[in-house]
């Protein structure tokens, strides 16, 4: 007898197709809830055995569904089918077409030195298209979890150690091998007007009447940075204009603050400077790619550690403004191999 797993994720081409049917989703509900055979499942379903044997080998080719047991009745041997999985979860993280055949996904917090790398890397003899999708730090560590992405890019602090991203992957990759390769330390701030015509000068402002903000998504790892300190600052969210107007980017940000949509916004120093901007600077932090430690071994990894490990690159990043490269490429292990 053949035992199902608890949650199975579904990834397959043909797993997808084979639940995009009625009849066989429901099949496969049935055969969750327990084993059955080809003439109960048509009794169930009020079908010819004939159909639910064509849509049972469908499911059992997309590896949804196996023989669990078989028993002889009445002379004849009935074959018991049940699930793989006593749950399932669909996932698919759907891309735009790229001409370049290797392509791997990164989610998480923006950085503007991921477009440095993702045009260096599709500047190789043979290129690596590097899809970036900017969803925030926790979201993009949990569509790794979830196998949405190959890559997970963040900066998330915890205060109880001070310590960014270890702990945060820790928790949600538990006994799971994983690495922690460093793209760069950076700085970030207060973005505002040039010359400061406000005379800002630190967190303890927004909560003025005259100023008015524009904030990162939640989960965000600036999002989570600010929240952190305006608690620990004894600062009301609720006394804070746009405290609740958000965006995905810093150079989002930077833009609110360019076109007078708001007076200032938490961001990097590198955004502010594409827009000939005022910065106010409140701390430096790290940025890592997170990624299974098995993703070491595939080509096109390695390809963007080499990118990140040269001197080009880091010269590159250090034009930005804001960013330390004293670091970058380093690999850190977290949940190490027993």
């Amino acid at each position: 007898m053949t035992s199902s797993n608890e949650l199975e994720r579904v990834h397959s081409v043909a797993a997808f197709k084979a639940l995009s049917e009625p009849l066989r989703l429901s099949i496969l509900e049935q055969l969750m809830y327990r084993p059955a055979t080809l003439s109960q499942l048509g009794r169930i379903h009020g079908a010819h055995p004939a159909k639910i044997r064509y849509h049972l080998k469908l499911l059992e080719k997309a590896g949804l569904v196996s023989l669990d047991s078989t028993k002889v009745v009445g002379g004849f041997v009935e074959k018991y089918y049940r699930a793989s999985a006593k749950a399932y979860q669909i996932k698919k993280t759907i891309l735009p077409k790229s001409s370049v055949e290797r392509s791997m996904c990164l989610m998480g917090s923006h950085d503007l030195a991921l477009s440095l790398l993702a045009n260096r890397l599709r500047a190789l003899t043979n290129p690596v298209d590097l899809q970036t999708i900017f969803v925030g730090s926790l979201e993009g560590l949990v569509a790794l979890q979830q196998g949405a992405c190959q890559l997970a890019g963040c900066h998330l602090r915890d205060p109880r150690d001070g310590q960014y991203n270890f702990n945060f992957v820790r928790t949600l990759f538990p006994g799971m091998p994983m690495i922690m390769v460093t793209l760069a330390e950076r700085k970030q701030g207060l973005i505002i007007k040039a010359g400061n015509p406000l005379g800002i000068t630190d967190l303890s402002d927004l909560s003025r009447e005259d100023l008015h903000l524009v904030n990162r998504q939640p989960g965000s790892g600036t999002r989570v940075w600010l929240d952190q300190n305006l608690e620990s600052g004894g600062i009301d969210t609720g006394t804070i204009s746009g405290y609740d107007q958000s965006v995905n980017s810093h150079l989002q940000v930077a833009r609110a603050v360019v076109a007078g949509e708001a007076n200032t916004g938490l961001g990097l120093l590198a955004a502010a400077r594409v827009f000939d901007l005022g910065f106010l600077p409140l701390f430096q932090e790290r940025y890592d790619l997170v990624m299974p430690a098995a993703a070491l071994e595939d080509s096109n990894i390695q390809k963007m550690l080499e990118q990140l490990t040269s001197g080009e690159f880091r010269e590159q990043l250090k034009a930005l403004g804001g960013y330390d490269t004293g670091h970058t490429g380093e690999i850190q292990i977290v949940n190490a191999y027993n």
